[in-house]
């Protein structure tokens, strides 16, 4: 495995150059902004063509693939000795999140250089993992070494944004491309930080609308306030929460930074003046879930928590002698009402797999430690893949401190680092 060396920081720089230089173009936010990921599927093809089979009379074979136009899919082979033994690099995605140049110290949409630093939209998340696996194939492809296994690079389109279905690794799945990986680890390349990420939160959006009765604020007793309801009716709604969904133990296993949570992060109402108590409001928020609970059943529990307010709410909170949640003369009840966006689960990654004890050794050699982390971010893609039966495992070497924030940038080192992690994987795999 000597043959395949370190990164060519030349080669590797002057990728992603291109690369960032069509950042623009692959800016994920529909319905404005739609990404062209052939854009950067032409530059990976520029440096992959030479030692393909079709064009190169190489080792490499190219499969191109798109369910919409401008924006495929790249699948790329070096294909080993033994049928059936297989890696794959899988999630380098070619679209990246929205960037304001007016809100940035340097150009979003060009590669800069700033020593070690390498700036630009996607330098992290995920252009730089690209450039960097693009680089690996192509050294597989230069030196040709004998291998047992089958390497396989998976570059996907629309990652950052699934509001338009049927574009990228979910198509692949479906249509049954990615099948063979099944019986070799997957490294999903797509966090950051150098270390594994072995877990991730599922996602519940939901929405609270709380109702009322409106009425001027100096007849209070005549108004049932639908602030109020909402922020007595989410306080109870959070304490039930924590208490059917404490931390749980696998949570310390894992090393997750924070337990599951339940809270608002968007508040609206009609509008109306200052002397008037609003009648109806509206709470929305997250529920970030470890992976040890199941999506569903909070689901259903939260819904039991509203169910029992509504039947309950002369027993809610209140603030203050004359608020209060019913109006007996009126026959007048205040009211919650909940509803979710599209949920989807967590993942823990498998602690016993070989691509796992393959990674932590391969980081240690590299990085000088290993310490897999988890975090309750989203990566929904992987989840599925795990559930389709993929032996999962992920890592990145971009900076999270930069992930989807202005000014993003990357470091060199860590990417030449990231480049001698996979060579190390490879080789492991070798043994086996």
């Amino acid at each position: 495995m000597e043959s395949l060396g370190s990164l060519n920081k030349d080669s590797f720089v002057s990728l992603l150059s291109k690369l960032i230089g069509e950042s623009k173009f692959v800016q994920n936010n529909p319905p404005e902004l739609i990404p062209q990921e052939d854009r950067i599927v032409n530059h990976v093809l520029d440096s992959l063509r030479p030692y393909s089979t079709e064009t190169g009379g190489g080792p490499l074979v190219i499969n191109h693939v798109a369910y919409h136009s401008g924006r495929g899919n790249l699948i790329v082979e070096y294909p080993g000795s033994v049928p059936g033994k297989i890696l794959s690099f899988v999630g380098m995605h070619m679209d990246v999140v929205t960037a304001n140049p007016d809100e940035w110290e340097f150009d979003p949409f060009s590669l800069s250089i700033d020593g070690d630093k390498l700036r630009g939209r996607g330098t992290t998340d995920c252009l730089g993992h690209v450039a960097l696996v693009t680089e690996l194939m192509k050294r597989l492809g230069e030196t040709k070494p004998a291998l047992k296994s089958s390497v396989v690079a998976v570059f996907i389109a629309s990652e950052e944004n699934s509001s338009i279905p049927g574009v990228g690794v979910d198509m692949l799945v479906k249509d049954k491309l990615l099948d063979k990986l099944k019986s070799g680890p997957l490294f999903w390349i797509d966090t950051a930080d150098k270390q594994p990420c072995i877990g991730t939160g599922g996602m519940i959006p939901w929405k609270l609308h709380f109702t009322g009765k409106l009425f001027h604020s100096g007849l209070a007793h005549k108004a049932i306030n639908a602030m109020e309801l909402g922020m007595e009716g989410l306080k109870e709604i959070q304490s039930r929460f924590y208490r059917d969904f404490p931390p749980h133990p696998q949570e310390k296993v894992y090393g997750f930074a924070t337990p599951s949570t339940m809270k608002p992060t968007q508040w609206s109402y009609p509008g109306g003046g200052i002397n008037q108590i609003p009648g109806e409001c509206t709470i929305s928020g997250d529920v970030r879930l470890t992976p040890f609970y199941d999506v569903t059943e909070v689901m259903k529990k939260l819904q039991e928590y509203v169910d029992g307010i509504n039947t309950n709410i002369e027993n809610l909170a209140t603030r203050g002698p004359v608020s209060k949640y019913v109006l007996p003369d009126e026959n007048l009840r205040g009211r919650l009402t909940l509803s979710f966006d599209e949920a989807s689960a967590g993942v823990a990654c498998n602690l016993d797999s070989r691509g796992y004890h393959v990674l932590c050794n391969a980081t240690k050699e590299v990085v000088g430690h290993v310490k897999p982390y988890s975090i309750t971010g989203t990566l929904p893609l992987i989840r599925d893949l795990k559930d389709e039966g993929f032996d999962v495992q992920t890592s990145g070497y971009g900076l999270m401190a930069t992930y989807h924030a202005k000014n993003e940038y990357c470091l060199l080192t860590d990417m030449c680092q990231g480049f001698d992690v996979f060579v190390r994987i490879i080789s492991q795999l070798e043994q086996d």
